[in-house]
């Protein structure tokens, strides 16, 4: 790990210095990240950057994304802090998994910054769209055959735990699958997970297996469970720009020193 980290940590000072940016958070996303990876599983690294005041006054105006490497081991993106502030005003779930990953590859204190006021535009409705989404469309996909890669399993699970706890706490999910765990689940489920992440330790990416009916059983139920929620809930998003314009105006006035 502390090998990829100093090519990951390379690769971020090149992408600055190439794109004329300053990377202000840079985090794992994905699987590893969500603490249950495969052995070949490649990197996820995503980034949120600045660019200088020019920039965003350009008639042609440079593309909002910087998208560095894909291949078998590294998966490289961004985003540019006027986009991230956008989707953080739609309630982006994504971006709020970005922002408390368990894995840092560079932060700053002017990223704190932006957080504390970004944290204030938590939808707890958006986000548990996003999360059913995920877990929906996974189940569409993957999980209907008898026999299925385990993974998988975990693509629609941690979303719909992430629904139970967002509904319940009001506020972003922890990213590491675990701490969802420490949700009260039914023993039989909890020991069917138990014996997934077991199983799951030792499985390649594209291995499958057969399926594991109380696994199977209870993303069927939470996924009616959570879009009867979401189809009946408020939209709570805050409709207020001005903090977020403030923090923009704010951190490219700081990136000029």
């Amino acid at each position: 790990m502390e090998e990829i980290r100093k090519e990951i940590e390379h690769k971020l000072l090149e992408i600055e210095q190439k794109e004329q940016v300053r990377i202000l958070h840079a985090v794992e996303s994905g699987s590893r990240a969500w603490g249950f990876a495969s052995p070949d599983s490649d990197y996820d690294v995503r980034f949120i950057y600045v660019r200088t005041k020019e920039d965003y006054l350009r008639l042609d105006a440079p593309r909002d994304v910087i998208e560095w490497q894909l291949d078998e081991v590294l998966d490289i993106n961004g985003w540019d802090l006027k986009k991230a502030l956008i989707q953080f005003h739609r309630g982006n779930a994504s971006l709020f998994e970005w922002a408390n990953s368990p894995i840092v590859y560079k932060t700053t204190e002017t990223w704190g910054q932006i957080f504390r006021k970004a944290v204030e535009y938590f939808s707890v409705k958006a986000a548990v769209y996003h999360y059913y989404g995920t877990a929906n469309s996974t189940f569409c996909q993957y999980l209907q055959a008898d026999s299925v890669r385990y993974k998988k399993y975990f693509y629609a699970l941690r979303p719909l735990l992430a629904c139970r706890y967002i509904r319940a706490h009001g506020r972003p999910a922890p990213v590491l699958f675990e701490e969802l765990l420490d949700a009260d689940l039914p023993a039989a489920l909890a020991d069917g997970i138990a014996e997934l992440m077991a199983r799951k330790a030792g499985t390649k990416e594209g291995e499958e297996h057969p399926q594991i009916p109380v696994i199977r059983e209870y993303i069927v139920q939470e996924l009616a469970n959570q879009k009867m929620w979401v189809q009946n809930a408020p939209d709570d998003r805050k409709a207020d720009w001005m903090p977020l314009n403030r923090i923009f105006l704010d951190v490219l006035e700081l990136n000029e020193k």
